[in-house]
């Protein structure tokens, strides 16, 4: 995908104020499902820069941090745990990475991204969900058994929250290409 810098920036933007709006109904008054795995996945497709990750990484934590401090949220995401999101948030953003290299525009690739999509919130489950039963100290018998429960009730939510985004994300997509090819073509016949 070659989107133009300005594009990127105000992609970036608007990921940013999305994920702001949505992160875990913290501030926003609209109830929308979070779309911070989406903003990841979707950063990794669309945006260049490697710093990208950071600085949503970094957005996220400032988010959940003054959600904590001073809008009454609980703190019991708040643990060692907290540090798996890293690669959590990492395998969604190389997954959208592999999946830009991967993309071409034709309706094949719908296929290729619901693959990515699933398979990059699995392993982002993975990470988020079985570090923090493992590593949070919150639980007193962590076991496979246990992750494999959680899995069965947590990650079709997640993926379905990630799907919409993505979803939405690909209509607009296919949308604005195809008001790029009439545009083209309109001129053409000038």
């Amino acid at each position: 995908m070659n989107l133009t810098p300005r594009t990127q920036l105000l992609l970036g933007l608007a990921l940013a104020a999305l994920m702001a709006m949505t992160r875990g109904q913290h501030f926003a008054t609209v109830n929308l499902p979070s779309a911070s795995w989406a903003v990841f996945f979707l950063a990794g497709v669309l945006l260049k820069p490697r710093w990208v990750f950071p600085a949503l990484f970094i957005e996220a934590s400032l988010l959940d941090f003054a959600a904590i401090q001073w809008a009454g949220v609980s703190d019991w995401c708040m643990s060692p745990a907290y540090w798996m999101l890293v690669p959590a948030y990492g395998s969604l953003w190389l997954g959208g990475r592999l999946y830009a290299r991967w993309h071409r525009d034709q309706p094949g690739s719908l296929l290729l991204l619901a693959a990515v999509v699933a398979v990059s919130a699995l392993v982002c489950y993975l990470f988020s969900g079985g570090g923090f039963l493992f590593f949070s100290g919150r639980y007193p018998e962590p076991s496979l058994a246990v992750l494999a429960e959680r899995i069965a009730v947590y990650y079709p939510r997640y993926l379905g929250n990630l799907a919409l985004y993505v979803g939405l994300a690909t209509l607009l997509y296919v949308g604005a290409r195809s008001w790029q090819l009439l545009q083209r073509r309109a001129e053409a016949k000038r």
